[in-house]
């Protein structure tokens, strides 16, 4: 009963159904194993990498612990992964975590994840990644001080507006852009990593040594500098929010996700040390830019190709959490938890038009009032809690229901480590250092309860509703999709 799925449906295939003597509007498969792979990678490497270094370091009080930290977030980031792709080769429908907790805890825990995800923990993402992107973008034109927050604010809305054409546009378009910029930053960040090989060639090893010196004790410190090295790795579960749009899921999840996290965790280490290589702990920790103050002591007269990496690689992650985003919203729609209008699709670019288009309008309201570090903690806790949520539905099917066909398996003390690591970043923070802000983001997830009952359990939908539904639609040139059940 926990498995319980919906009859009518949406499956990624032809766009004709002859028995039925009608056309069917659906999702295409367009994602193949590059592109999925760029999808990971080239979301996970985006802002992060090039400011969360120093508050890890400003957490951790060392070198060597702060690189422990970045080994163990990309363990465990690979370990949430590959629970993912089991779970992903079960229920073989987008919309990760959502469709996951749907499928196995039922519809209230699913609306409550939903309604907060597309509310606020997306949008919040995509503010940040995008208010990082416009850091870098306008820095080159105010040399030698900081650019007004009123620039940056409005550089950031115009990346989310033109994310939102492109994504609207055609799905093909979107997962090429993603290849482009994906490839353009890793050769950023080999970049990085060649310096600062060079520099320990020349003998820079000073910041290296007695590295575990000044290091901070305490589990509150150390869970929130894993939320800022955690925040470099997001992205690792993006595949699971389109399974219904990858060629042959079952083989492209596993195998993408086992080339893209190694390969940006190894990345992560080595740029890291780089840094270190170039600066020292306080240098590092006075940066408000660490790439591109590593950019000036390194590459001179070149510094600027720092900037313009970083700029590229912000917007390229910014297009792969928009892409995943929107489906959250669109999947969620689909099974009744969100606006009937927000389940639809364009009729000619069959990409999911209206919940784009609704991610973009939340993001843009973050924007006006969001701080980086601040969206980063508040994004960390929920997810985590989320995360969580939906590792321990893995155990349950692992152990209550084996039987269920999967092409692919994880060893079960993996999702236990996933499992107890998410308990101790939900619950760390709190019992070291408690805020307020906690627990106004609990009261927001409970204030679910408030339209759940009315609007999703006693099914009432007020008639002006119905009528903004059909207008909108109108406007919009879209309709409602379909799936087959699998």
């Amino acid at each position: 009963s926990t498995m319980k799925r919906r009859q009518t449906t949406d499956s990624p295939h032809s766009s004709t159904d002859l028995s039925e003597g009608k056309e069917k509007l659906r999702l295409k498969q367009e994602v193949g194993l590059i592109s999925g792979v760029s999808l990971i990678a080239g979301t996970m490497i985006g802002s992060g990498i090039f400011m969360s270094p120093e508050w890890v370091l400003y957490h951790m009080g060392s070198p060597a612990s702060s690189l422990l930290i970045w080994a163990a977030c990309g363990v465990l980031a690979m370990f949430g992964a590959l629970s993912y792709a089991e779970l992903g080769t079960i229920i073989k429908e987008s919309g990760g975590e959502y469709i996951y907790i749907l499928r196995i805890f039922g519809s209230f825990p699913a609306f409550l994840f939903a309604y907060t995800s597309v509310i606020l923990v997306r949008p919040a993402s995509l503010a940040a990644v995008c208010l990082s992107f416009a850091e870098y973008a306008v820095a080159p034109f105010y040399p030698g001080c900081s650019s007004p927050q009123v620039v940056i604010k409005c550089t950031a809305a115009a990346c989310i507006l033109l994310l939102t054409i492109i994504n609207c546009l055609n799905v093909r378009l979107t997962t090429s852009i993603m290849n482009i910029f994906t490839a353009a930053k890793l050769l950023a960040l080999l970049v990085i990593v060649v310096g600062g090989l060079v520099l320990l060639a020349k003998g820079q090893t000073q910041n290296f040594q007695n590295a575990f010196q000044n290091t901070t004790p305490g589990v509150g410190a150390v869970g929130v500098a894993f939320y800022q090295g955690l925040w470099s790795y997001d992205g690792w579960n993006n595949l699971n929010y389109v399974t219904e749009e990858l060629k042959k899921p079952e083989v492209t999840l596993p195998r993408a996700v086992m080339i893209a996290i190694p390969l940006v965790t190894c990345l992560y280490l080595l740029v890291n040390v780089s840094y270190l290589a170039a600066m020292t702990p306080s240098e590092l920790l006075s940066s408000g830019a660490v790439a591109v103050t590593w950019g000036d002591k390194v590459l001179g007269s070149w510094a600027w190709l720092i900037s313009l990496s970083v700029a590229l690689s912000t917007f390229g992650s910014s297009n792969g959490t928009f892409f995943s985003g929107g489906r959250v919203c669109y999947i969620a729609a689909r099974e009744g938890h969100m606006p009937d209008i927000l389940s639809m699709a364009h009729v000619r670019c069959l990409t999911p038009s209206p919940a784009l288009l609704f991610t973009s309008a939340m993001s843009l309201i973050m924007i006006i009032s969001g701080t980086f570090t601040s969206i980063v903690n508040f994004f960390s806790f929920v997810a985590w809690l989320f995360y969580g949520m939906t590792i321990s539905g893995l155990l349950y099917l692992k152990i209550k229901k084996p039987e269920l066909p999967r092409s692919y398996k994880v060893p079960i003390i993996i999702p236990i480590i996933v499992l107890m690591a998410a308990v101790y970043l939900v619950f760390a923070p709190i019992i070291d250092q408690p805020q307020m802000e906690i627990l106004y983001i609990v009261l927001f997830i409970f204030s679910g309860v408030i339209l759940y009952f009315p609007l999703v359990r006693f099914k009432w939908h007020p008639r002006f509703l119905q009528r903004l539904t059909l207008h909108l639609q109108l406007f919009l040139e879209v309709a409602p999709t379909t799936r087959e059940a699998n």
